[in-house]
């Protein structure tokens, strides 16, 4: 059997958002995960806003990405671990993703894959700097009496009620472009490379693309959002990594 060294990771993907085409991007990205060699893949990162909008009743889970979900146990029963770090859109994971057998875990995340330090996760709200109405946005979906009222809503409307939220708001957005030297994450970034050794920090939530040289030490990559097009994603051989554009 071949020595197991690719790692991916991926970022906003944003299964089910009513904005371009919703199901030719779950199509690309079920394709993209088929063609995942499964004889050599260590691991799949999952850094977050996967789903654009995620809840979990007790007995009802998002339809979107169903056949995404089976892709990602078809990649754990052929050996491939998969870890999942919650965004601020699929906030609200409790249990099933655990179930299925992945590996949650929650920014900043570091870790050693083959080698090589890494720092993970979404990127929201890491370094403070986000402000405060989506602060306390933050506060409310994490808050257990909300989300035990929001509970109470039928599956439909409650999902009906969040997608068009999110769609409505993302027309409404105009596209964000990062500049590192003013961004809250990546003073934190610097601040870690300070105090401990760091070779990668991979992050994704501000749909850019960014690949610098940390000053510090170690490098920053910021993944792009799959909505645009393309399959971007960074791939790491155990020896460097390697960023994929979304085109």
């Amino acid at each position: 059997m071949a020595e197991r060294k690719g790692v991916y990771f991926v970022s906003d993907v944003h299964l089910g958002l009513k904005v371009g085409d919703p199901a030719e991007r779950e199509a690309r990205f079920v394709r993209f995960l088929r063609e995942i060699p499964r004889d050599t893949t260590l691991a799949v990162y999952l850094l977050g806003d996967i789903w654009d909008f995620w809840y979990e009743y007790r007995d009802v889970v998002p339809r979107e990405g169903a056949l995404v979900v089976a892709e990602l146990v078809s990649l754990m029963k052929d050996g491939v671990q998969v870890h999942f770090c919650e965004g601020n859109h699929d906030i609200w994971t409790f249990s099933f993703f655990e179930e299925l057998g992945m590996e949650k875990f929650r920014q900043p995340c570091l870790v050693n894959i083959l080698g090589s330090d890494f720092c993970l996760g979404h990127g929201d709200g890491i370094g403070g700097g986000a402000g405060a109405g989506y602060n306390l946005l933050q506060k409310i979906f994490r808050c257990r009496f909300a989300q035990k009222c929001f509970n109470v809503l039928h599956p439909r409307l409650a999902f009906g009620l969040a997608n068009a939220w999110s769609g409505s708001a993302r027309k409404q957005r105009a596209p964000y472009h990062f500049e590192p030297e003013k961004e809250p994450l990546f003073r934190f970034v610097r601040g870690q490379a300070a105090s401990a050794h760091v070779d990668y920090f991979i992050f994704g939530h501000y749909h850019d693309s960014v690949d610098v040289s940390v000053p510090e030490g170690g490098r920053f990559i910021l993944l792009k959002d799959w909505i645009g097009g393309g399959t971007p994603h960074a791939f790491f051989d155990g020896e460097e990594v390697k960023v994929i554009p979304a085109a």
